[in-house]
Parts: structure tokens; sequence; C-alpha cells
């Protein structure tokens, strides 16, 4: 029986290759419907991106909802420098035809938690935690309804990729993040330290190229465009691609490796703010709160998101 999925996300090249591998494994994923967040651009563009991916994917009828526009706390922090002014340049893309739901996605996260089987829907968030923070403190309950939360964000040996100490989806809402790390939730974190292993070098890019549909040229397209950034930033062979690490971890964990410790968010100091302060070594008495992915088979990665993306 297919997982019950909900993704929130702030698309983003890589979140919508997230998208896609998600929409392209329906035997494995149901995805219940996707609520956009602010975070790599304005809440306006990240909902009208998530309906972009959809229709690419062949697949309009997936429910589309707008969340939160801002963090919770603090004012919104976007990465345009990264993803274009768009969120998803690169691809030459047509506008979204399908509609934005009316109802607000917090409301559909609550509703959903509360409507299926407890246990049974994986929260998958791959931008701010916003929406899944508001969510938990409208319907506290909702929380311990949840089968789990997969999510990209964090780093820890990687430090940040925004400040010298932070990860940018923590970044930009860590009082949010704080929240839902402490929960109760299973959570399962797919920081830094697992993402940038997941490159995706010349030869890669060719094969999604090699493809020859419409998705695996747009795909192509947007690593093209935004792995200019992090090949300058990192010296790296090609971009990492974060948030499809989350799909492929739902469809097959065993190409992943970490550890089940505490994971505690640092929201005062403004030096560190954003950072995940991991565990690893156990040097505390603090509970574990979370499975913290380091590795990933690259090489298992790509072979599973080329040839699921063939499917589209």
């Amino acid at each position: 029986m297919a997982q019950k999925i909900i993704i929130d996300t702030d698309p983003g090249q890589d979140d919508a290759v997230a998208i896609l591998l998600a929409l392209a494994s329906p035997e494995e994923l149901e995805v219940l419907g996707i609520t956009a967040v602010a975070g790599n651009v304005p809440l306006d563009l990240t909902a009208r991106n998530a309906r972009i991916v959809c229709e690419l994917a062949g697949r309009p009828d997936i429910k589309v909802f707008a969340g939160c526009d801002r963090p919770l706390a603090h004012d919104l922090v976007t990465a345009e420098h990264v993803h274009g002014k768009t969120g998803l340049d690169g691809p030459d893309l047509p506008g979204p035809t399908m509609a934005l739901q009316e109802q607000h996605g917090v409301d559909f996260i609550i509703e959903t938690l509360r409507a299926e089987p407890e246990g049974t829907v994986t929260l998958c968030p791959l931008g701010p935690l916003t929406n899944i923070a508001t969510a938990f403190q409208r319907a506290p309950e909702i929380a311990a309804r949840v089968k789990e939360i997969v999510l990209m964000g964090g780093a820890y040996f990687e430090v940040g990729n925004i400040t010298p100490a932070a990860e940018f989806n923590i970044y930009v809402d860590p009082e949010a993040a704080e929240l839902v790390f402490r929960s109760g939730a299973p959570i399962t974190v797919l920081p830094l330290d697992a993402t940038h292993k997941a490159l995706v070098t010349p030869p890669r890019n060719d094969a999604f190229r090699a493809l020859g549909t419409k998705v695996g040229t747009a795909v192509a397209e947007m690593t093209d465009f935004f792995e200019r950034f992090d090949r300058e930033k990192y010296g790296s062979d090609g971009a990492p691609l974060h948030d499809p690490c989350v799909t492929a971890y739902l469809l097959k964990p065993e190409l992943f490796a970490g550890r089940f410790i505490n994971v505690e968010i640092e929201t005062v100091s403004d030096l560190t703010r954003g950072m995940t302060v991991a565990d690893w070594w156990g040097v505390t008495d603090r509970a574990p709160n979370a499975t913290f992915i380091r590795d990933i088979d690259a090489d298992g990665f790509f072979t599973l998101l080329t040839e699921r993306l063939a499917r589209l």
C-alpha cells in the first residue's frame, strides 16, 4: 500500500525535482496534497511553482494549497541569488492553468491529519518549517497522529550554507524548527551532511537530458541553472540535489545511513541563529529526538531518480 504523504515546499529547482520524483512513484507514494510556504522565494511564487511542477508531471489533479507567507517571528529571508527571481529559473516552463485551492495550507494539514487514520500520514517538508509548526500550534493533538516527518534541513559536519552556522531552511524560521523538533513526532532529517554528497555531476545531468522527455530536459535545465552558484561556492563537481533526498529516503531508505540522536535548534544567538545542534557523539544527556542522516549512496540515488523521472 502506498505511503500517504503531504509535501510542504518552497520550490526551488531542487524542490521541483523532489516533487517530480514523488509523482513518478504512485505505487509507493500517495501525494494527498502539496502545501506551499514562503522560503526560497515569496509565497505567491512558491504556490505558483508547485502548480507548474504538477503540470510538468502531467498531474494537474494534485491539490496545491498556499500556506504561510512569513516566518513565525522574523522577516522572511529568500534565496533568489541561488534559484533566480522566479525560483524555477532555467527551463522555459508555461504558467500554471490548474487552480490554487482556496483552503489555507495549514488548515489542510490539520484537517488531513485529523481525518486520516492515526499514524498513516508522513509530512515531507522541503523548506522552512513554518506551515508545520503553525499547524502544531493551532492543533497540538495532531503531532501524535503523524506517522513521521521526513525533512530536508540543518547540518552538523557541513555547518552552514546561508550563515557560517546555519542551513537555509532552518535559518529562515528557527522558531518553527524548534517547535517541530520538540513536538514528539518521529523525525528523520536529511541535512547538508547527506545532501552535499548527492552531486549532479555533468554525466548525471547528461543522463537526465538523454531521457529525451519534457521532464528530463526541464530537470537538466534546472540543475544547469543553479549549479553555477554551488560550483563557485564549494568548488564541487556539481550542484547538490538537496530536497529529492527526502523523496528518495521514502522510496529507498537503504540508500541512507545515520543515527538517532538529539537535535536542538539555536534561536537566540545572533552568531549561530538557526544552527542545528546535533549531538552526534552523544556527549549530552539530552534525549534523542531525530534520526540524523549523514551518508547517502549517491550512485544509487541518481539511478533511482533517473529511472523514475523516465516514467513522466
